[in-house]
């Protein structure tokens, strides 16, 4: 028991309950509509708002966006309920300017809409539904991940 407090010092089970919500919900999205529920597709459908560019204006980023706004606005929304419930344990914190957030958010959808999904389509879902090409996808992103966030704190990021 002392490596999972040195693990998950503010315990296990929320994480537990977070994992099997997302569970259900993709799992419930997938059997009512066929639809998987990745997020980065939900970017592109945002942008076809917006934008002209041919890439945005493909028929299945138009025919789901309005479905796939309200998937994006849910996360949003969820997070924004957790802080406020949070308040009494351990709030979000963080020194990061919110312009410097935002602007990651943007280069973070785009880079993972190039990558052809992002990590809760291909680790959620495509790894739900045993895709090797999701497998690929997500050993890269946690490789990318993890040298990345060496190399910050080598350059003492953080």
């Amino acid at each position: 028991m002392q490596t999972l407090a040195h693990w998950f010092p503010t315990g296990w089970v929320h994480f537990l309950g977070g994992g099997v919500f997302i569970g259900l919900g993709v799992s419930l999205l997938f059997a009512l509509t066929g639809f998987v529920g990745g997020v980065s597709t939900a970017y592109s459908a945002f942008w076809s708002w917006f934008s002209k560019w041919p890439h945005f204006q493909q028929p299945k980023l138009v025919a789901t966006r309005n479905w796939r706004m309200f998937y994006g606005l849910g996360m949003i929304l969820g997070a924004a309920v957790y802080l406020v419930l949070a308040r009494h344990g351990h709030p979000f914190v963080t020194a990061v300017p919110a312009w410097q957030l935002a602007l990651g958010g943007v280069f973070a959808g785009f880079g993972a809409r190039m990558g052809g999904g992002c990590t809760s389509g291909h680790g959620i879902c495509g790894l739900g539904s045993l895709q090797l090409p999701s497998l690929v996808a997500v050993c890269t992103f946690l490789a990318t991940a993890i040298v990345t966030a060496h190399l910050v704190r080598a350059l003492g990021g953080f």
